[in-house]
């Protein structure tokens, strides 16, 4: 359900995007746009992940550098059957993380010194297995698609702004200037957060599967939103279009489920958590590979 609902939206975008130029230029203003689409879109899927970590002044790392975090993710990626991706650490005091890439053979994972710091190793463990759920998902493009569109439509309404209802070609006039200078951006970006939050909850079931236990993640979610709440990214605030790409929103201001937030809310999320930690307890099969409490010991101690 999730994959479909994620299609549709997909397809919403795509035809906004063709709406937008049409209302601005006509038939010939909506293949300008399906034009300036797919160039964006190529662009972005090739150099959108070194571009948000360029944002978040991420730095590589490997065996050598950060041995227990590499050896970490690479336990996980193992479990989870996908190729070693590249893993970067950020030095930033907020507990966070995100994942990028175009496909699983060329993805990368990041998270923050204050992840690393903060919470206790299995816990670290549940959100990289989190972001690593991002990558076999294929969220990470889907999310760089999306941002790129939206952020292609908000042109084409600073476009239609210079245009002014003058065109000929323009079939509705200046009401059509005013749709693609307000409502088709606003309505991108409605849509960019209603599949943000989607893939969320998928990213969260997936995760919990891959680290071995649901409370893992659920302690960490709660961790992650208190301290957001506290401190603030600064990068992340001049940035704010990678907001959705992080497990918990960076930005000040966003903690509701509602239309306008990038993330579920944080206690949907641990709720959802907790119920399938509780249908695993109840199975013959037990709570998991590594038991069950998030302050335990577990494999990555």
């Amino acid at each position: 359900m999730n994959l479909i609902r994620t299609a549709m939206l997909l397809a919403l975008m795509t035809a906004l995007f063709m709406g937008v130029g049409y209302l601005i230029g006509g038939e010939s203003g909506m293949m300008i746009a399906l034009v300036i689409a797919a160039g964006m879109n190529v662009f972005a899927y090739w150099n959108s992940d070194k571009m948000v970590l360029r944002m978040h002044n991420a730095r590589e790392v490997d065996e050598r550098s950060a041995p227990e975090f590499y050896r970490m993710v690479r336990d996980l990626a193992a479990r989870a059957q996908l190729p070693m991706p590249k893993v970067y650490i950020i030095e930033e005091a907020q507990p966070n993380a995100f994942a990028t890439g175009r496909n699983p053979q060329n993805a990368a994972v990041a998270a923050t010194t204050g992840l690393l710091r903060s919470l206790t190793p299995e816990e670290v463990a549940a959100v990289m297995a989190h972001e690593l759920a991002h990558v076999q998902n294929r969220d990470t493009l889907i999310m760089t698609i999306t941002a790129t569109l939206a952020g292609a439509i908000a042109m084409l309404g600073n476009f239609a702004f210079f245009f002014r209802g003058g065109n000929n070609n323009n079939p509705l006039g200046i009401i059509g200037v005013l749709v693609a200078i307000i409502v088709a951006p606003m309505a991108a970006m409605l849509v960019q957060m209603a599949i943000s939050r989607t893939r969320e909850y998928a990213a969260d079931r997936r995760g919990a599967e891959i680290c071995g236990n649901p409370l893992w993640l659920s302690s960490a979610l709660r961790k992650i939103a208190s301290a957001a709440g506290r401190m603030r990214n600064d990068n992340a605030e001049r940035n704010p279009a990678t907001a959705h790409m992080f497990i918990i929103n960076p930005l000040s201001g966003e903690r509701m489920d509602n239309l306008f937030s990038t993330h579920p809310d944080t206690e949907n999320r641990i709720a959802a958590l907790e119920g399938m930690a509780g249908r695993r307890a109840a199975s013959p099969a037990g709570a998991g590979p590594w038991g069950g409490n998030p302050g335990q010991r577990g494999p990555w101690s």
